[in-house]
């Protein structure tokens, strides 16, 4: 029993530390003055995707080389860098409509570069054999709720900040992606 409740309180270690990024990447969102409606779907994108990136992981952790590790990172970092340059810009721009929201494919996207790094970690968790279904839902559900802290939080700074909230907001994607690629 105690091995089990050590290997649940390390698998929720885990999911705080892949949920970290959400919750930074939601900070920047929620200035986007988002609504509840909103929040709640993105949070439960981030969450899915938190949960189906390990699920994919560990199905291919035995066929797939520790080289793939790399080029995930990059990846991911290349997403989130790319869609934070498109907001901080557009906050220049008050004329162009948003090409990428957190909406559709925008908002796929940015689950997918969020979640890329989670890849990696289903690869390891499916050579350790851990209990899977329990780690992939408190991945996900660990997530999703610090996403929706993120841009809850984020909807009440906005206010404070006015018109520099998307670049803000777009500063911390592009921070969040650089330190992906570089850190």
């Amino acid at each position: 029993m105690s091995g089990y409740i050590g290997e649940v309180t390390a698998l929720l270690f885990l999911a705080f530390a892949l949920g970290l990024d959400a919750f930074s990447v939601s900070l920047g969102l929620g200035l986007q003055r988002l609504r509840l409606k909103r929040i709640a779907l993105i949070g439960v994108v981030l969450g899915l995707f938190h949960i189906l990136m390990p699920f994919l992981g560990i199905l291919f952790g035995t066929m797939i080389s520790e080289q793939i590790g790399s080029l995930t990172n990059l990846a991911g970092g290349l997403l989130l860098v790319g869609i934070g340059a498109q907001m901080f810009f557009s906050a220049f721009n008050q004329n162009v409509k948003k090409m990428i929201q957190p909406v559709g494919v925008g908002l796929l996207l940015l689950a997918l570069g969020l979640s890329i790094d989670s890849f990696s970690v289903g690869l390891s968790l499916g050579i350790s054999g851990v209990k899977t279904v329990i780690a992939l839902l408190l991945f996900g559900m660990v997530s999703a709720c610090l996403s929706w802290i993120g841009m809850l939080l984020g909807r009440r700074v906005e206010g404070y900040l006015g018109a520099y909230s998307e670049l803000l907001g777009g500063s911390i994607l592009i921070a969040f992606g650089l330190h992906v690629l570089f850190g």
